[in-house]
């Protein structure tokens, strides 16, 4: 079990299931004008999996400058889904 938690395995299958609760999200949305919008739900979205990305990145012993890219495009959709809330 304790393998499992550093394996870079388990962060592939939590975005596998971001990426299907997206596209179900989307085709919800589409069929239904139900929910949250999929422009509403991206950013907040993108920043989960940038932040996923990034533990990725350190459970491989990925370069910095990988980290560091994840980190700040997480930032940079935190930021965009926040300016979208504020209004």
């Amino acid at each position: 079990m304790d393998e499992l938690f550093h394996s870079p395995h388990l962060v592939d299958l939590i975005l596998l299931v971001v990426a299907l609760e997206f596209i179900a999200l989307t085709w919800i949305w589409r069929r239904r004008r139900r929910g949250i919008s999929p422009r509403a739900l991206l950013p907040n979205l993108l920043a989960g999996a940038c932040l996923l990305l990034a533990l990725r990145c350190a459970l491989t012993d990925a370069p910095w400058f990988w980290l560091a890219g994840c980190l700040a495009a997480s930032g940079v959709a935190n930021v965009a889904d926040l300016r979208q809330r504020w209004r």
